[in-house]
Formats: C-alpha cells, structure tokens, sequence
C-alpha cells in the first residue's frame, strides 16, 4: 500500500549525508536526485522509497508531533545496526532496540532534523 514516505529538512547537505551512510548499513541505494528539492532511496524501484525533501510551499520544514516513519527490515540485526548508526550520525535515541507487543521487534530514533523514525521487524514465530 505504501508507495514512498517523506520527511522534511531545512539541511539538506547533512540530511543527505546522514540517510546515505544510514541506509548504507543495510544495503539501501539512492534512487532519485530532486537536485537542490532533495533525494529518495529504496532498495528497488519496485518497492517503497523515502525521501528528504525541502518543503515544496518554501517555508521552513517542522517535525510534526506523533508523525513517524516506519521502516522494515528482515532481522534484528538490521534493526539494530540502523539504530546504532543513526546515534553515531547524530541522531536522537527515541527508543532502544528490543520486542515490543508480542513479535514486534523495533527501534526509535530521530534525525538531524528531529524526525522521529522507527526500524522494525516481525519476529517469527
């Protein structure tokens, strides 16, 4: 169902370089260059993508209050490895990895710009 997701920033030379070196820790690639607007990964273009972009309205980008991405990826290995990255890029702990309610494997974080993200996988069983 989902297509892509966004997020905003009002850095983008230091949100690129964050996402780059973030999804690099689980083999994730740019897609798309907006330029100067921003950029977008995925692990292919049949799949969904996430983006950062600059707001397209001009003004300055806000985190928006109980907004959050979620990203999937297939071990708890991954989703730790995201975590510990984005915290070494200097993002924000929101939440260690660790099971949730009942499989759900998870990890919260926030970029640069205060965008809260969350790394998840669903534990077999």
């Amino acid at each position: 169902m989902i297509g892509y997701t966004t997020v905003g920033t009002n850095q983008m030379a230091q949100a690129v370089a964050f996402y780059d070196e973030l999804f690099k820790e689980v083999g994730v690639q740019r897609l798309i260059d907006f330029g100067e607007r921003g950029m977008a990964w995925g692990p292919s273009w049949d799949k969904p993508s996430f983006a950062v972009l600059r707001p397209y309205d001009g003004q300055s980008a806000t985190v928006g209050n109980g907004s959050m991405v979620a990203l999937t990826f297939g071990t708890r290995e991954a989703v730790n490895a995201m975590h510990a990255k984005a915290i070494a890029l200097g993002g924000r702990d929101e939440g260690a990895p660790g099971l949730r309610e009942g499989n759900f494997y998870a990890a919260y974080f926030r970029d640069l710009d205060g965008n809260k993200l969350c790394a998840f996988t669903i534990i077999p069983g």
